[in-house]
């Protein structure tokens, strides 16, 4: 049996334990999280765990095998470096893995030193299409020339403390959501950026709030092209008050010899079309004369039912036990966290500066 410690019980560490409680072999164990509401919320949907008054506490406390990391983006590098020097047990660690540029030389040292395996959460590598369209693309493609991702979404959700409001806290729509995309370039083009170029802000969304007599500066929408050393190209589209849009992912690969996309659905809750939810499906576009083939791919309900990620949430702990057993290595590196980072931080330099920003 496999026993999680869960640090931050917010609306992603629900989604974790959600997605733990479906395991077999796996229990939540205890919980810390500082918000007397979230601590609540997270006790019921795992009645026999117990809670935690501090992080030391819940660090001090015996028979836990690993960790999940599901706090504010702004705490990630302190309490990881307190569980570095506590208990460095197996971690899972959600994304960004940091929000500073100053940090960036503290997850270097971490590579190198933390004893333990470290898994960064990159849910959207485990998306049923996704995850098909990379197990797939290079040789529907012939290699990859072109890749385009694009999401249209809802807007940034409430969350205690109002943090994702700001970028001081958030690191950033570039680095706080637009990661999880950046890492996907790098696992689907097998190649690492060299040149970023950005146009982005804040358009639509957050305007009209005041927190402390502040108004927001996150950004919602902008686009994003990377030069990769393989010298193929990826473009990031991102519209975040887009909510209702039929799928909210939508990805593409091209080269010479044909296509393949895939396209998810958005959490079916945000779905306000007639009829039943999307489905998500995948596409394959030979260049040839051949007919385009489409197969659907549709994700067990109770997947579904316990989190916003298509089933990867739950995908993603039934790879990361097989870590904490000793019988696979992390699939997603602090490296790949750190590389993912480094992009965000490059694109909103860039529509800061409207200037390229080499890597």
């Amino acid at each position: 049996m496999i026993k999680y410690g869960i640090i931050g019980a917010g609306m992603m560490g629900q989604e974790h334990i959600r997605n733990i409680t479906l395991l077999e072999g796996a229990e939540v164990s205890a919980i810390f999280d500082p918000d007397p509401g979230m601590r609540a919320a997270a006790a019921r949907l795992a009645p026999r765990a117990a809670v935690a008054e501090s992080l030391d506490d819940l660090l001090q406390r015996p028979g836990i095998d690993c960790l999940v990391v599901a706090s504010p983006n702004y705490l990630h590098v302190a309490q990881l470096r307190q569980i570095a020097a506590t208990r460095p047990l197996p971690l899972l660690m959600e994304k960004p893995l940091y929000t500073d540029p100053a940090d960036a030389g503290l997850i270097d040292a971490m590579t190198r030193d933390y004893p333990a395996p470290v898994w960064v959460a990159m849910e959207y590598r485990y998306m049923p299409p996704i995850a098909r369209l990379i197990s797939e693309a290079e040789s529907m493609t012939g290699g990859i020339k072109m890749l385009s991702i694009r999401e249209h979404r809802f807007p940034f959700l409430p969350k205690v403390g109002d943090w994702n409001r700001f970028n001081r806290f958030s690191g950033g729509t570039m680095v706080e959501k637009c990661c999880h995309f950046f890492d996907l370039m790098r696992l689907i083009l097998k190649a690492e950026p060299v040149r970023v170029m950005a146009s982005a802000g804040q358009a639509v969304n957050h305007l009209d709030e005041r927190y402390g007599g502040e108004t927001p500066d996150i950004w919602d929408s902008g686009y994003v092209i990377v030069d990769f050393d393989s010298g193929a190209r990826a473009m990031l589209e991102l519209c975040m008050f887009a909510e209702g849009s039929r799928y909210q992912e939508e990805l593409s690969a091209v080269g010479p010899v044909g296509k393949i996309e895939c396209f998810v659905p958005g959490p079916r809750r945000f779905w306000t079309g007639q009829g039943p939810a999307p489905v998500p499906q995948l596409v394959i576009s030979p260049r040839a004369t051949k007919a385009p083939q489409t197969f659907d791919l549709p994700v067990d309900p109770a997947l579904l039912e316990a989190g916003d990620h298509n089933g990867a949430s739950f995908y993603q702990h039934q790879r990361f036990c097989e870590v904490v057993r000793g019988r696979a290595a992390p699939e997603v590196t602090l490296r790949d966290g750190a590389q993912a980072v480094a992009m965000g931080l490059a694109a909103q330099e860039s529509a800061l500066t409207g200037q390229a920003v080499t890597l």
